[in-house]
């Protein structure tokens, strides 16, 4: 959710119910303060920081939420044993991002509270082994012995619930709440999630970092680059800096890098944050009850 989780996304999710996070991968320390500061005015009710690893900010990310109190923090994108025990010394609450069994082990072998472990069907930097969902959670539902969190191609009450019954304690929600008022994204951008089909995403970048995106001018030169077997070097050099931000923040359609998961081609329209919470939690509680409701199935 880079450029896409600021403040006002975030606290109107924590105040519909869900835990709204801010998204620091975008943010330098001091505009971190400066969220989690309107966080705290706008909602009363628990939220989290993402924070991922490998940014150069990242350390000193970690030292804005532990200057400011923050109580849930989410690390991803590296070690989970770099700051875990840091954060739960100040009794922080620390669930770690996975994409695959190994990492999952890592992040439990760490300490941390819980696991959130994402499908390739998410937006934005991914796993190489492309796994599912749902493989993931069949995979890791044996192995890990704390609560996991899913995420990746899930965008309604019925698929939370689907997960749910095969495991997972909870589900992580992105690039639904791209289309929203309260996204900090670009509107060219929010509108361009709303316009997509099916298949107009693709993973790319594999050789240097994984990353699922809407397939416009930049993606396809990427296809052209990795099609002739392109080097890490060209392809870091194509990727240049900024490119999310150029895309997702500043509105450029065509040569930005358009970060969003395959379940955007089933947004139709924009939703206030507050409204999808509401909704996604009725949809989840109308399928319980049909499953209830069927003789078929004994819940």
């Amino acid at each position: 959710m880079v450029w896409c989780s600021g403040w006002k996304l975030a606290s109107a999710v924590s105040n519909a119910g869900g835990l709204g996070t801010l998204g620091s991968g975008s943010m330098y320390p001091e505009v971190l303060r400066g969220h989690i500061e309107k966080m705290k005015q706008n909602t009363d009710k628990p939220f989290a920081v993402n924070i991922p690893l490998l940014y150069k900010h990242s350390e000193a990310n970690i030292q804005v939420v532990l200057e400011k109190g923050v109580k849930i923090v989410i690390t991803s994108a590296g070690n989970p044993a770099k700051y875990t025990a840091v954060l739960k010394e100040k009794g922080i609450t620390v669930l770690h991002v996975v994409a695959n069994a190994k990492f999952a082990l890592k992040a439990q072998e760490s300490g941390v509270d819980a696991v959130i472990f994402e499908g390739f069907e998410a937006g934005g930097h991914n796993g190489r082994e492309e796994t599912t969902t749902m493989v993931l959670l069949e995979t890791l539902r044996p192995i890990i012995h704390l609560p996991l969190i899913a995420a990746g191609g899930i965008g309604s009450g019925k698929t939370m619930l689907a997960l749910m019954c095969m495991g997972a304690d909870g589900v992580q929600i992105g690039s639904r709440f791209v289309a929203t008022p309260e996204a900090s994204a670009h509107q060219a951008f929010k509108d361009k999630v709303i316009e997509i089909f099916e298949g107009d995403t693709r993973l790319l970048l594999k050789k240097v970092s994984p990353t699922r995106m809407i397939t416009n001018s930049f993606a396809k030169r990427v296809m052209e680059f990795e099609d002739r077997g392109a080097t890490n070097l060209e392809l870091t050099e194509l990727l240049g800096s900024g490119r999310s931000r150029k895309g997702m923040f500043e509105g450029d359609m065509d040569q930005g890098e358009l970060e969003i998961g395959q379940i955007a081609s089933t947004i139709s329209a924009l939703s206030p944050a507050g409204e999808l919470v509401k909704d996604i939690m009725a949809q989840y509680q109308e399928a319980l009850n049909d499953i209830k409701n069927n003789d078929a199935y004994d819940i």
